[in-house]
């Protein structure tokens, strides 16, 4: 089900998982490593090609939600002001929702907007985790100085970090654990 009303959203009968990151970051490719699904979520060297609140029914237990970038898209700014209330609007009212997985490219220093992002996540008592794509862009030196430098960079606000994970869309890494902490979460969801 795809949408742009909170209000046409699935029933919230089912916990549900929120993935988010900025344009680009691999969100698409991820949702498909996941479903192991090669075109489940559409994926596109355009930055902004999820415009809309998708939500993915996985093993008829669990909702995987598609929920636009943040960040760079070519898109005007009054566009770019409703996708952030929508995304806002969703965030703090879903019941069911278990779970917003933030994604991070793991090519990059810890970013502002990314900051900002789980700061607002934070402030709002909304669970988040993070997940660091691309891991295979990178040796695994080079991921672990970033990745260091990400986590110190929000120890400046944190008390501690949330749940981190680390994938490839290419090679499948981090499927598996990303799934398992899925349905430990699942356990707990109550209607």
């Amino acid at each position: 089900m795809s949408n742009t009303d909170i209000e046409k959203c699935p029933e919230p009968k089912l916990p549900e998982y929120a993935f988010i990151g900025r344009s680009n970051v691999g969100k698409s490719s991820l949702i498909n490593m996941l479903s192991e699904r090669k075109a489940l979520a559409k994926t596109s060297g355009t930055p902004g090609k999820t415009r809309l609140i998708n939500h993915f029914i996985m093993n008829e237990s669990w909702y995987l939600v598609d929920l636009p970038g943040y960040g760079y898209a070519k898109i005007s700014k009054k566009d770019r002001a409703k996708w952030r209330i929508l995304i806002h609007t969703y965030l703090k009212n879903r019941s069911n929702l278990m779970c917003v997985f933030v994604l991070i490219d793991s090519r990059h220093k810890a970013q502002k907007i990314d900051l900002e992002f789980m700061e607002w996540l934070g402030k709002n008592q909304i669970p988040f985790s993070m997940i660091f794509t691309k891991i295979d862009k990178l040796n695994s030196g080079e991921f672990n100085k970033n990745k260091k430098a990400f986590q110190k960079e929000m120890l400046k606000n944190w008390e501690f970090l949330p749940p981190t994970f680390e994938s490839s869309s290419t090679s499948g890494h981090g499927r598996d654990s990303i799934l398992k902490y899925i349905a430990e979460i699942n356990e707990m969801f109550e209607v």
